[in-house]
């Protein structure tokens, strides 16, 4: 297999080409056509999931009826508190099996605060029986029934005990006296409603596994109280990475190298300081009672402040930025002669942006159109996991046929279960249905979460697609600024939308399917009988890092070829192999340039994140001293800490994505350039001065670092593309290509060779076709070497000589004309 065929034919010169293309067509019409057949689905999914959901179920606990305690405008509005009529049934296997205690549930205004029982209540006073009757059903007499008659159709609780709210429900006040005796409400011990003694160890157990049931919930309910008090100093803590992210990127148009240095430098002294306040945590909470308890012993707790009291927490945050801080200080011993052209290529960068500024706030259009994909993918989640009907079961306390069978309440007190088995109820047990729709809604899910990844892909596909546009527009501009055409953002993203939507598409449609095969990979379950064997575990670790591997190479090669289709506007395919194949022509200037590059860009990234972070960390712990009376009451203060943190991040990489962007346009538009153009006066290069010194850096790097194999490709490169990629010299204050002295020595000796007569011409003609027949060149190939031949003429006959001389050139070349298929292209300039 010849190189050619490995790496594709290089490009050739052409006259006509002066950037992005203007005249293209619609690419990709049938994946765009696929995409808003999807997108239709993906709106109906949404209007039914809001017709049939009800967010309320999230936010309010329910009662055994399904009616939501403390819902604005209902009649339980000021009944804000779950009450279990008996929370010994908690304990109860069912509860983790249906999510529900098998127990009569009301909602009331306040929860319990003393012990009394039913008994006592009938026989005590009237403020007794008053306080009794708020924990009964509503509805019920509870003066005119005796007691059994209220036990027996379950009417008020058999007990009352001091209890507390805990995530909107009444669950029992537990202590412990001198000892490590359990009580509640200074009683050890208790009646229930069947005249049994109950040790309050037994309320303990309960509790306990009502708390299992609403763990997750629980969790997310203080989250949500977190996010709810503390919303506004995220919001500020999001505006305020926005700010330094754009004073960093406009100070890098400025001051690139010096930017890029202090970057650097910072990155190491906010690493260091992370290190050194976890070795000062780690020191200070040396002699604490319960600060060696492992991380192993501590278990999983939903109060996750809990690990930052033991010592091995922060010996574990020490070792971990330790790592990190030896890893950079590592690369950047080994990348110190790559990071200066890194430098230099981003200062060229700074100068693009410069001439495009408004470049510089498009990622404010793509947060905006990421926030609209997110919020419709949210609500639609939230629609579609509280559509659920309510779902009502048969409980009861003696054998029964009917237990656990479905039953409707309205109905069930004259249904033939309530005959057969007397202690039955029927109460709420979950959130469900039988109906098609609720038989489908899994898929549902899957479908609203695959379209979301499609559409938030497709945003940032199109910013790279818009910006790459501009950018090319600014390389191939001759002179700049004044070639450069007026709002090259917005001429880009009108070509981007309305040529290429379809190509854009497929590529991302691509890169989703690697990534959901990629999930589902990771969570694939392991509780099969076959994912227990050794080897299938190896085969499924294996596959997981190349599925990882290949969504990392579709990311690259889809960003490159993005930049291919907003140069020759060709379909996402096309766009592919040439972006391919042009790397693999420069694969040693990609490894020099372009990650380096990327990370210098990923430090000033970390450098935001760290800054912002550290201010948060300070801000919401309350260890700011003047800001300690404006900082929020949370449950958690890690929720809005971790929130800020991924915001910045989200935020630097949209902002420092312009630069990435701009910096990989240029590099393959560099690399183009450098097979189209020779540097002559004829086919100049469009790159500037400082472009073509960097260029020379990397051939520098390339030699050291790949020694005789570089000497060996460039042997056998051809001898064309060598002149072409020959580096430029400023001689005098103007810039020189070697090849232009060689071909002016070679003229002046060929020139009086030449002027004698037309037959030694010929011969010279059959030579040079001869040595084309040996070499086994193609008719390409043939017609630059007759170019150059005919360039080296007009260049000698620039030169000083004779008048009888220069006629006798000019004779030469209107006899050569008719004998050339292709004339010679006229300057660019």
């Amino acid at each position: 297999m010849t190189t050619s065929e490995k790496t594709g034919e290089s490009r050739k010169f052409d006259p006509n080409f002066k950037g992005p293309i203007q005249d293209r067509g619609c690419t990709d019409i049938l994946c765009c056509l696929l995409f808003i057949l999807f997108l239709f689905g993906y709106f109906a999914v949404g209007i039914l999931a809001w017709s049939q959901g009800d967010p309320r179920k999230v936010i309010y606990p329910t009662d055994s009826r399904g009616q939501f305690c403390g819902q604005a405008g209902t009649a339980l509005e000021k009944k804000p508190f779950l009450f279990y009529f008996n929370i010994l049934k908690c304990a109860s296997p069912l509860v983790l099996l249906e999510f529900q205690c098998p127990t009569p549930q009301i909602c009331v205004e306040k929860c319990p605060d003393r012990h009394l029982n039913l008994v006592k209540a009938k026989l005590g006073s009237n403020e007794d029986r008053e306080y009794y009757s708020r924990f009964c059903k509503e509805g019920t007499n509870f003066t005119a029934l005796s007691p059994p008659e209220i036990l027996r159709d379950a009417l008020c609780p058999a007990m009352l005990l001091p209890s507390k709210a805990f995530t909107r429900r009444c669950l029992p006040a537990l202590g412990k006296l001198s000892g490590g005796v359990v009580v509640v409400g200074n009683e050890t011990s208790f009646l229930d409603d069947e005249n049994n003694r109950v040790n309050a160890t037994d309320l303990l157990e309960a509790s306990k596994k009502s708390n299992v049931v609403v763990e997750a919930r629980q969790v997310a309910m203080r989250i949500f109280e977190d996010y709810t008090q503390s919303w506004h100093w995220i919001l500020l803590g999001l505006v305020i990475a926005m700010v330094v992210s754009l004073i960093f990127v406009v100070l890098l148009r400025f001051l690139a190298a010096f930017m890029v240095w202090v970057i650097i430098i910072l990155v190491i002294l906010v690493i260091g300081y992370g290190i050194f306040h976890c070795y000062m945590e780690y020191a200070a909470l040396k002699g604490e009672p319960g600060a060696d308890v492992t991380i192993r012993d501590l278990g999983l707790q939903t109060d996750f402040s809990v690990y930052l009291q033991i010592r091995q927490t922060w010996l574990a945050f020490m070792i971990i930025l330790a790592i990190v801080e030896f890893i950079v200080i590592l690369l950047l011993i080994f990348l110190r002669k790559r990071i200066l052209i890194a430098i230099a290529l981003i200062k060229e960068a700074s100068r693009a942006v410069g001439h495009i500024m408004s470049a510089m706030f498009y990622p404010l259009l793509t947060f905006a159109l990421l926030a609209v994909v997110i919020a419709y993918w949210a609500i639609t989640a939230v629609f579609l996991s509280t559509s659920n009907e309510q779902i009502y079961k048969v409980y009861n306390k003696t054998d029964c046929p009917f237990s656990k069978d479905t039953c409707d309440p309205k109905t069930f007190n004259t249904s033939n279960v309530s005959a057969q088995c007397p202690d039955a109820e029927c109460l709420f047990a979950f959130y469900g249905g039988e109906t098609l729709y609720h038989r489908y809604l899994i898929l549902f899910q899957l479908y609203n979460v695959f379209l979301f990844f499609w559409c938030a892909n497709f945003v940032t596909a199109l910013g790279q697609v818009t910006l790459s546009g501009a950018f090319a527009s600014y390389y191939w501009a001759f002179k700049k600024p004044d070639d450069i055409p007026a709002y090259p953002i917005f001429s880009s993203l009108g070509r981007a939308l309305r040529y290429h939507t379809g190509s854009v598409k497929l590529g991302v449609l691509i890169l989703t399917a690697i990534s959901a095969l990629t999930v589902l990979l990771h969570h694939f379950p392991s509780r099969p009988p076959g994912a227990q064997n050794k080897f299938a575990k190896f085969l499924l670790s294996c596959m997981k890092c190349c599925f990882w591997c290949l969504e990392k190479c579709i990311r690259f090669l889809n960003r490159n070829a993005y930049i291919m289709i907003a140069i020759y506007g060709k379909n996402f395919c096309a766009s592919a192999r040439d972006a391919f194949f042009l790397l693999m022509r420069n694969i040693i200037r990609v490894a020099v340039l372009d990650k380096v590059t990327d990370f210098l860009l990923f430090l000033g990234k970390l450098l935001i994140v760290g800054i912002v972070g550290i201010f948060s960390f300070f801000f919401f712990s309350g260890r700011i001293k003047a800001a300690e009376d404006a900082a929020p009451s949370l449950n958690y203060y890690w929720v809005p800490i971790l929130t800020v943190v991924v915001g910045s991040y989200l935020i630097a990489h949209g902002f420092f994505s312009v630069y990435a962007m701009c910096v990989d346009t240029l590099f393959l538009c560099f690399c183009e350039d450098l097979e189209r153009n020779d540097g002559s006066s004829e086919r100049p290069y469009f790159m500037s001065p400082e472009l073509h010194e960097i260029l020379s850096k990397t051939r520098k790097v390339e030699d050291e670092c790949d020694g005789v194999e570089a000497a060996d490709a460039a042997k056998q490169a051809d001898e064309v593309k060598v002149d072409e990629e020959t580096p430029l010299q400023q001689q005098d204050g103007e810039v020189q290509l070697k090849q232009q002295t060689v071909l002016k020595e070679e003229n002046e000796e060929k020139q009086p060779v030449e002027s004698n007569t037309e037959d030694e011409k010929e011969e010279e003609e059959q030579v040079s076709q001869a040595e084309d027949t040996e070499k086994k060149e193609e008719p390409a190939v043939k017609e630059a070497a007759a170019k150059q031949e005919v360039k080296a003429e007009e260049k000698a006959a620039e030169q000083p000589a004779a008048a009888g001389e220069a006629e006798e050139v000019k004779k030469v070349e209107e006899k050569e004309q008719p004998k050339d298929d292709n004339p010679p292209p006229a300057p660019q300039e």
